[in-house]
């Protein structure tokens, strides 16, 4: 519910003209506009070496066809964001899970349990850090070993930090990018939807510096035409909001996350931990099928006539049969309505508890 800066808006009103296609590259200016933003996180991109594309999502697919023939594999920790299970589906590519616990706070398991799920089929690994749905931030021990990984087997990595900015409590954010040794497999990903809360703009990117790679990606981008001009000329202001813009919205969400997971904790049963990115977390209720408790709360229980709905966690699961008992929670909407919806939460999990016994 953050508001995206004015002056994309302002930016967009300026336009006059022909609305004609865009390059298929992007926007040339949007495109300085992108490496003078990684710069300013010390991650040294080329024009050339940038893609934009209609969303991340298109980046992500476009990394999935380059990479992979059909039934090749990816590896990706879960519980992963759901649509990365319906791109594979869409690109003809096997998901295989790196299988992560809310209990150890999704950490990834020791290297010798990520090798063993290599096969002559497996072609990359997807992370996303900050992590959707869970909030992990990567530390820089498992960045490192994925890239590890990554290098010993001659694998990919797809980088999807469309994130980056909504880190917490003065935790680093180690990217695939500042690796100097595995440049030429990572593929970044990423979006002006999160940081500047513009998700309906539907503007990412894709940037690697594996020139053979982006050639390929670019026969797709003009395969489509181009992303959205008008979008993108909106998205050339970015690089002139204030820093504070930034700073204000990840205070404002380290507050909500602060409210919820305050209120998880004091929930009897609720296993959770306090996540250090994005503005999700996933977390194991005292139930034993979360899809039939979340149903029952819309079905039955409200408290002055309002109630929660929550995102069953076993949709984000690649392993069928994990995560029956989670849900995901969103901390994307206002601090009083939050703590309505986890007020509702706590009284709803007590009735609902005694109606099972």
């Amino acid at each position: 519910d953050i508001e995206a800066p004015e002056e994309f808006y302002e930016k967009i009103k300026e336009f006059k003209g022909i609305l004609s296609y865009a390059d298929s590259q992007g926007y040339s200016e949007l495109l300085d506009s992108f490496v003078k933003y990684y710069k300013g996180k010390d991650i040294l991109f080329k024009k050339e070496e940038i893609i934009v594309t209609i969303g991340a999502t298109e980046a992500l697919s476009m990394a999935m066809l380059v990479t992979c023939d059909i039934g090749d594999e990816i590896l990706i920790p879960e519980p992963m964001y759901a649509s990365y299970i319906l791109l594979a589906q869409q690109n003809s590519v096997n998901i295989i899970p790196i299988n992560t616990k809310v209990e150890n706070d999704f950490r990834l398991p020791e290297e010798d349990e990520i090798v063993s799920l290599i096969t002559d089929k497996t072609r990359a690994i997807l992370i996303s850090n900050p992590a959707n749905p869970t909030g992990r931030v990567y530390t820089k021990e498992e960045v490192y070993l994925i890239a590890k990984i990554a290098k010993e087997h001659d694998l990919f990595i797809f980088a999807d930090e469309v994130y980056r900015e909504f880190i917490y409590d003065d935790v680093e954010l180690i990217s695939f990018a500042h690796i100097d040794d595995i440049q030429d497999r990572v593929l970044l990903i990423d979006s002006i939807s999160k940081r500047y809360s513009a998700c309906g703009a539907r503007i990412g990117s894709i940037a690697s510096k594996n020139k053979d790679l982006m050639k390929q990606i670019l026969k797709l981008a003009q395969a489509r035409l181009c992303a959205p001009l008008l979008e993108q000329i909106g998205a050339t202001s970015f690089t002139n909001v204030p820093e504070e813009y930034i700073i204000e919205s990840q205070k404002e969400y380290k507050k909500r996350r602060d409210l919820v997971y305050q209120a998880l904790s004091n929930m009897e049963g609720v296993v959770c931990h306090k996540p250090q990115g994005a503005f999700y977390m996933v977390v194991k209720l005292p139930v034993e099928n979360a899809e039939d408790f979340i149903i029952w709360l819309l079905r039955e229980f409200s408290i002055d006539n309002e109630t929660i709905f929550l995102a069953p966690a076993a949709g984000f699961y690649g392993t069928e049969g994990l995560g029956l008992d989670e849900v995901r929670i969103s901390y994307c909407i206002n601090q009083e309505s939050l703590k309505k919806a986890m007020n509702i939460l706590a009284e709803g999990l007590k009735e609902y508890n005694k109606i099972k016994k």
